[in-house]
Parts: structure tokens; sequence; C-alpha cells
């Protein structure tokens, strides 16, 4: 080797060693600047001459685990939605309060008894009177204010993901710009590449927050993103999310698959070139944030709010509904036999019940009859009763009787063998067909709702919707039961002469003392027994929980504070995981100032080293002029 090939590789040592002590010196400015990843310069050996190498500079090495940075951003993911989870059902539970609490649904409910019960004791006592309406306007009262505190963290979660799409939208307009400006790089990586890198780490790792991620980088170091169900969100040109946020949410404003019903916002993705998707529907969006908001939203939020709805329809339908039975019909029909039923007072949602039995499969059935008001809503599905039993057929009434007869042998005359006919005003006649061993009408009520508060019977609508009587309708809008708890309200009737929840007859006049009305309020709410809708999360179709009122506000209060603790418990997991793996990749990626100190002082030494050759040659040089 030559004196001017050993002073260019002490030369090229120099020149490396002054690139990493910039290296180091960004390492320690950056030691605690977020996203930064640890850089280290890439060395290669270069022949010089015939019997030695030079050091030459390959790029920038930014130090990180590839796999340990995909396991990150799924924990990312998956944290975050469990956070928002947990957050939500903690003040959900926060709505429903501790069942020893005051301003709680059982609170409420237990003083209404408390209440019925001193009623019973006192029927002539006027303050007992008042104070039996006071509580059940309390009772009511708590259900608005529970739907209230539902409806409220429903708008928050619609704020939510209006947030994240905006912030979503951000990221990955950025991360299209860097990877843009990452093309004419040719996969190469030096210090402000390294940068760039760093900088759309950090906006990958803010999207993995919102949306479940995965991601693909080519030999050019461009990164294209997809969703974890196959949707490209960018590239080197990034898609948009739109959101269209519907502004006040209701127990009414439901998501539905098909837009037309669909009254809350729904996510789409606008590609670059045209085309748009469904996010929503799709359920292309399967974690983070505006996953968990999404579910909140549209299921869990939804069932809390089934859940006292049908707290709020039972209790009003337990006092209510009279149930009676078909009178035998006259011997004129024979061979035929059957029942007559009143009509007079159905409303619609209201119920006719049939029982029969076909002797040639020896099968019996109950028939359900529901009266609809809004044929729109047909043909009606058996989940449109409570009962797992029940056939259901709906018709409609808007007609009047004798399209009611019409609809009822066709649909009944064929198949089950039963003739319907209208034989004066308001009565439905339920008969078999009359020949022996083909089918037998077992049994027939109808089950009404009473309106009046003097009917003369002890059931009362001491509970209304918004003022009007609740007998669970069935319209285009959906059932008469969603929102039920938002608008229940005491009778304006009682609350301007409360002697009502005693008198239920004014000719006769209902005797003084006279406790009937009130221990049947009392044995409904506090005994009696009831059938709940497997969509407030309780029971299942083919078996739906059956308990008394107490019993069910009891469940589902249960099920919400063992959720809110399930949650709490998975979100704590979560976290756990995200900060093992996050104190894993600081370990790879992260500055150690102490190690970075003790490499500055090896850099001193070659820097050192490097100038002592360089010195040397230089003397070598001087001696071989000063012999010339």
């Amino acid at each position: 080797m030559g004196l001017s090939q050993a002073l260019s590789t002490a030369m090229s040592g120099l020149r490396a060693t002054q690139a990493s002590l910039a290296l180091v010196s960004s390492n320690v400015a950056n030691a605690e600047t977020p996203g930064y990843v640890k850089k280290t310069i890439n060395q290669v050996a270069g022949t010089t001459g015939d019997f030695g190498s030079s050091v030459l500079i390959n790029g920038v090495n930014r130090q990180l685990d590839q796999y340990l940075q995909t396991q990150l951003r799924t924990e990312n993911s998956g944290a975050s939605y469990s956070e928002v989870r947990s957050t939500y059902l903690a003040n959900l539970q926060n709505v429903y309060g501790n069942p020893d609490e005051s301003g709680t649904i059982e609170n409420a409910f237990n003083n209404l008894l408390t209440a019925m019960q001193g009623l019973s004791t006192s029927p002539d006592s006027q303050s007992a009177r008042i104070g039996a309406v006071a509580a059940a306007q309390a009772m009511a009262q708590q259900l608005n204010s529970t739907t209230q505190g539902i409806q409220n963290l429903r708008a928050n979660a619609e704020t939510g993901i209006n947030d994240s799409v905006i912030t979503a939208n951000n990221a990955m307009a950025q991360i299209a710009a860097i990877n843009i400006k990452l093309q004419n790089g040719g996969g190469q990586t030096d210090a402000s590449t390294a940068s760039l890198l760093d900088q759309r780490d950090q906006y990958i790792d803010q999207l993995s927050q919102l949306i479940d991620i995965r991601t693909v980088t080519n030999n050019l170091n461009q990164v294209t993103i997809f969703t974890n169900s196959g949707v490209q969100l960018v590239g080197t040109e990034a898609s948009k999310l739109s959101f269209n946020p519907q502004g006040t949410v209701t127990p009414n404003t439901l998501y539905n698959t098909d837009p037309t019903k669909s009254n809350v916002g729904t996510i789409t993705i606008n590609f670059p070139h045209g085309g748009s998707y469904d996010m929503v529907s799709t359920n292309s969006i399967r974690s983070g944030k505006i996953a968990a908001y999404l579910e909140l939203r549209d299921k869990t939020l939804v069932q809390a709010q089934a859940q006292v709805d049908q707290f709020a329809a039972s209790m009003s339908s337990a006092l209510s509904d009279k149930t009676t039975n078909g009178v035998a019909a006259p011997g004129s029909v024979a061979p035929q036999a059957g029942f007559d039923l009143d009509l007079a007072g159905l409303q619609s949602g209201n119920i006719i019940h049939v029982t029969y039995k076909n002797n040639i499969t020896g099968a019996t059935h109950n028939l359900s009859i529901v009266r609809v008001d809004d044929p729109s809503v047909l043909p009606l599905t058996n989940a449109a009763t409570l009962d797992p039993n029940d056939e259901v057929l709906g018709v409609d009434f808007s007609a009047g009787m004798g399209s009611v007869i019409t609809q009822l042998n066709a649909a009944l005359g064929a198949t089950a063998d039963l003739q319907f006919s209208n034989p004066s005003g308001s009565t439905l006649r339920v008969l078999d067909d009359g020949v022996p061993n083909r089918s037998d009408v077992l049994a027939a009520s109808v089950t009404t709702t009473m309106t009046s508060l003097t009917s003369g019977n002890v059931q009362l609508p001491l509970f209304t919707d918004n003022g009007a009587p609740y007998g669970g309708a069935i319209t285009a809008n959906g059932s008469q039961q969603i929102g039920l708890a938002a608008r229940i309200s005491v009778n304006t009737a009682l609350l301007g002469d409360p002697s009502r929840t005693i008198v239920y007859s004014t000719n006769p006049l209902t005797a003084a003392g006279d406790t009937a009305r009130s221990d049947f309020i009392l044995t409904q709410l506090s005994t009696g027994s009831y059938r709940y809708s497997p969509t407030t999360g309780i029971g299942t179709t083919g078996a739906p929980f059956t308990g008394t009122l107490t019993n069910f506000a009891r469940q589902f209060i249960s099920q919400q504070g063992e959720a809110a603790n399930a949650a709490k418990q998975l979100a704590d997991g979560q976290n756990v995981v995200l900060n093992t793996l996050q104190n894993k990749v600081n370990a790879t990626s992260g500055v150690n100032i102490d190690d970075e100190m003790a490499h500055l002082l090896a850099l001193q030494n070659a820097y050192s080293a490097n100038a002592r050759v360089m010195s040397s040659i230089k003397q070598m040089y001087d001696t071989l002029i000063q012999s010339m």
C-alpha cells in the first residue's frame, strides 16, 4: 500500500467517524422525542489498491424490529378498542347507578312498591293516594333520565366516530405524502429519509389506534396500508373516509344495513380513482377506536336501551292489560263449536289468543292474532310475541271488521280448519269446521288495553306513552316499545285526581275502603311474572327470561355491572400487553443515553487513531521530501 492509499483510507475513517458522531449527537438530542428511532451509520469496506480497504458510508440504519412493530400496532388497535369500551361501560354503569343508591331504577321501583303498600293499608288516605301517584311519577322520571343518559352516551359515540374519521383522514393523507417523497430515494436510507420514515411510522401508529391495519412495504420504502378485512386505505394516494353524523340521537335513531331505514351515520370509504364502499355494513372495521364506537352506538347501548324499554313496557302492560276469556258459541252453530270474543276496546298491538288442536296430527297450536293498523308491517314474524310456542298472525284492522274476517279466513280456513265470522257489532266468532276428527277450538281469549280509569275494572292505564295508551303497537317506525322509557309518564288524569288509584267505578261508586285496585297494582308489580324479550340480552328466543319486574331489573343491572368489570379487566390486560411490547420496542429502537455515551468515547478513540495515522503519514512525506 502506498502512502497515498494509506492517507485515503485514514481520511475515509475520519469521514465515517464524523458521520457517526453526527448521528450520536442526533440520537442524544432526540432521546425524548416521541416516535424517534435510534439511528446508526451503515458502514461497508471498500477496496483501496492491492493491499488494503477503506470504509464507505452506505446509508443510515434505523434500529427497528419490524416484527415487534407489527405486533405493537395490532395490540395498539386492540388496546384502543378495549379502552373505549371500558370507559363507556363504566359510564353506563354510572347511569344505572348502584342498586343500594337513590336515583336508580331499582330504588325508584322499591319506593313505588312501598307507596302502593301504604295505599292498600290506608285506601281512604289522601296523602297515601298522592304518595302513590308521586312514586309512580318518580318511577317514570327515573326511566326518562336513564334513557337520556344512555342516549347521551350514544351521541358521544357518534361524535367519537366523526372525530376519529377526521384524524384517520389526516393520517392517511400524511402517509401518502411521505410515500411520494420517498419515491426518488431508490430504497436507500440517508438521514433525511430516516427522518421521513420516523414521521410516517408515527402516522401509521396513530391510524392503528383508530382502525385495525396491516402494512406492506416495497423496495422503495413505500408502504401500502390495508384494513385486516382487505380494504386498501393508502398507498401513494390516500383514500378518504366520509361520515354523515345525524345530529340528535334518540332511542329510535338506529343503524340499519338498508340505508333507507338507517337514521344514524355510516362510514364510507372513497377511493382515489373513483368508487366507494360502506365500511359499516360490510364489517370492514374490526378493531380500534372506530370499531368500539360503532359497537357501542349500534349494539351495546341499543341493548341497554332495550332493557329499560322492556321494563317500562312490562310495567305499563302489567297494570293496563285485561284478558277476557271467550264465551262459548251458541248451540245454533252446531255441529261447529267455538267461542265468541268481544273486540270492543282492542288497541293496535293487542292480541287475540286462540288455542286449537289438529286431531289428524294430534298437535295443539297456540295462535296469537295481533291487531295491526299499518299494513306495511305485515306479515309479522313469530317474534312479535314473547311466547316461543306462539304462532303469530298479524291482521290489518284499518279497514274494519269485514276485512278482518276475510283476512282470517284466508289465512286459517284451509290450513287450520278454522272459520271466523262477525255475528254482530264488535264480536268475533271463531269456530272449528264441524267435521269430526279434524280440528277443535280448545280456548279463546282477547287481551285489551284499558284506557279508562273508571271502566269498572281494576286494570288501569297508570302509565302512558306521552299521554297515549301503551298497547305495544307495531308500525313502520318499529314497535311502540322502542324508546318507551323516554316517553313514559303518569296518566295526567291521575295527577289531577289521585283518588282514581282506588276508585275504579263511578256507577256504582267504588265503596269506601275498597282496596281491589291498589291490591291489584301491588300484586302485578311485586309478584306478577312476565316474559322479557331476548333483544334485552337476557334469555333467548327459545327460552325467554321469565320473572317479576324486580327480578328483571336486577338481572339487567347486574349484567351491566358484570360487563363493565369484564371490559375493565380486558382493557387492563390489553394495556399490560401493549406496555410490554412498547418496552421491547423501546429497548430495540429507543435511545439509551449510557449506550450513546459509551459509543461516543469509542468514536473519539477512533477519530484520534485515524488522525494519528494521518499525522504519521505526514511525517513520512516530510522525511521523504527531505531525503530527496
